[in-house]
Order: C-alpha cells, then structure tokens, then sequence
C-alpha cells in the first residue's frame, strides 16, 4: 500500500508523523502543535547546533534503509552536542521531499528519528515539511543543556596537553566504501544480491553512528573537564587541525597510537588502502576528539574506550604526524570538504 503525501497536505502529514510522539523531559513545556516551542532549561545554559543532510551528497538511498537514516539524521546532531560536554534534550526536524516518497516510507524514516529519541532521551519539539524537486533534504536542530560555562570549545587546548580520542577510526568510511562496490556490482548485474553479513561492523559505522554521550558522561562523572574537544565527522587529520588552529597550538601524533578496528585493517588492505589513511581522511565515525591536562593521564587511561594518541605543541612546531617507524611528516587536512 502507498499513500500519498498530497492525499494528507502538509499540516495533516505533520498531525500523521507526530501522533504517537512522547515528551521525556520535564523542560518541554509546549512541543509540536503550536507556533512554537517552549522549553525551561531551569537555569543551564542552552548548547544549540544545526546539521543539514541532502539526498545524493550525504546519503544513498538505495542502500540506505530510510529507519537507519532517520536515527543517523538525530545521532549526528547529538554529537555536535556531546562534543560540547553538554546533554541533549530537544530536536527539531525539518524536511523536503520529492513525489516519490510515500507517507509509508515517511513512517519508516520518522521511526528511526522516534528511536534515537527514546535512546537518548530528547523530545522533538518541532519542524517543518516542504516539497522538493532534488530528492530528500533534511535538517536537524538539536539542543542541549550544560551547567553554566562548563561546556566545552575547540579553543581550550594548550601545548603539553595530551590528545584523546574515543572508539576506533576509519571503519565508517570502509563501510561506505563497501556499500558504494555492491552499488556498483548491483547496478551492473541486478540479479546479484549483495553478501554484507561478514562486514557487519563497518556497515554499521556508516548507516547507524553511535554518538559517544557516554564518552561525555563519564568524563563529567569522573570530573574530566576537557581542555578542548570535537567531534570526528570529517576526519581525524581535519579535526585536529580545527583544535590546533581554534586553539592557536600545534600537535604531535603516533601513528601506531591511533586506535583501529581488525575489520578495518583487513579491509582497508583488500582495498588496498592503509588503515591509517582511512582514519586520518575518512570522516563519519563521530568519535570524541578532545585534549586533557596531564595531570588526567592516569584517571583516563583506565578507561578502555579513550587512546591517547599525541600533544598538543607549540604552534611553531607545527602539526605533524610520528609514523610507525619514527619519521615525521606534516599532518594535512584531507578529509570530507562540503564543498569539494
């Protein structure tokens, strides 16, 4: 069955989608339903961010299931938020779609959105619907809520402290390698079904993200106060060099520091491509990317989750990269360009 979205019109589709939404936090006062929202942050400061997803740039929709998108729509914006040492209370999502999309496959796409929701605990607040003649756009605001001043920037850092980071790197962008090859092999001979059971991990990287909240919340349970952090969206190389350059400092990291997944190595070489590079250049993984004060060293290093991977340097040491057999080479940005 297909229903079409003309059949129910724009304020009779958002009535649709948001019928079964639920409020989980106290501080929504008026979500969906009227002109707008309100929201009581009852005295924190509020950490707001905006993430725009288009159809043919950032996403695929013939190996995307619409569920996995919606709930990837939603995590993305919430690392934004985490990676300010905030908590994430409300969204708002804004959509324009083509003809070609049904109200069923809305439903699907609006299921994931509900389920990351329920995850981490943010009511949807709001949004918007339009029509569009290039395919499915989407745009996500995501608030958040942080005790007053102790969120945290990219322009805390100073040279001796050391460079953490969360999880692993480069899987996401060898899924997406992987998903883009059965593309390719499915469009050149359609009966040939694609076989990801073995790369289930990396494919997983891609379509679902995890944002690390927990990452965050245990630094703040710990009472780990970052001096500068970020979220790994474009790459390790172009994050670090955001830190440097907000931050007015240079850096120096380990290759073999930089924390790697088994699957990604083994099929970073079918690719022949080095893991390394994935890392470094791949982006989407959305780990947390922050510094510390040394005197934190031994408190994070217990946790299995978190690789110290460098310091940060004088600026005038410039940003450089200490490989496996000591030499040393300029870290370049070559990560995802919005642009490029």
């Amino acid at each position: 069955m297909r229903t079409e979205i003309d059949s129910l019109g724009e304020f009779g589709l958002i009535d649709h989608l948001t019928k079964n939404n639920e409020t989980r936090n106290a501080g929504t006062l008026l979500g969906v339903g009227d002109d707008a929202a309100v929201i009581d942050q009852f005295g924190r400061q509020s950490v707001i961010s905006t993430d725009l997803l288009i159809e043919g740039i950032h996403f695929d929709l013939m190996y995307t299931p619409l569920r996995h998108l919606g709930y990837k729509a939603v995590a993305v914006n919430l690392s934004d938020i985490f990676a300010m040492m905030a908590t994430p209370t409300h969204i708002t999502v804004s959509i324009a779609l083509s003809s070609r999309i049904s109200v069923e496959a809305l439903e699907e796409f609006y299921e994931g959105v509900y389920a990351a929701c329920e995850k981490f605990d943010v009511d949807l607040i709001g949004g918007d619907t339009s029509s569009s003649k290039s395919g499915f756009i989407i745009s996500i605001t995501a608030i958040g809520e942080v005790a007053p001043d102790k969120y945290v920037t990219r322009s805390g850092a100073r040279p001796t402290d050391l460079i953490c980071v969360s999880g692993n790197l480069g899987a996401a962008y060898l899924g997406l390698q992987l998903l883009e090859r059965e593309k390719k092999i499915f469009l050149e001979n359609p009966g040939v079904q694609p076989d990801l059971q073995q790369q289930a991990y990396l494919v997983g990287r891609i379509l679902k993200p995890e944002p690390r909240g927990d990452i965050a919340e245990w630094l703040q349970e710990n009472n780990i106060m970052p001096t500068s952090m970020i979220d790994v969206s474009d790459g390790l190389s172009s994050e670090l060099l955001h830190l440097c350059r907000n931050s007015d400092t240079g850096c120096t990291v380990y290759e073999d520091k930089i924390p790697i997944h088994a699957e990604t190595t083994e099929i970073a070489l079918q690719f022949g491509v080095s893991p390394v590079t994935c890392a470094l250049s791949g982006g989407e993984d959305y780990e947390l990317l922050f510094t510390i004060r040394q005197e934190d060293y031994e408190q994070v290093a217990r946790n299995n989750n978190i690789s110290v991977i460098g310091y940060m340097t004088v600026k005038g040491e410039g940003t450089n990269l200490v490989t496996k057999g000591g030499n040393k080479h300029k870290l370049i940005s070559q990560g995802w360009s919005a642009f490029g």
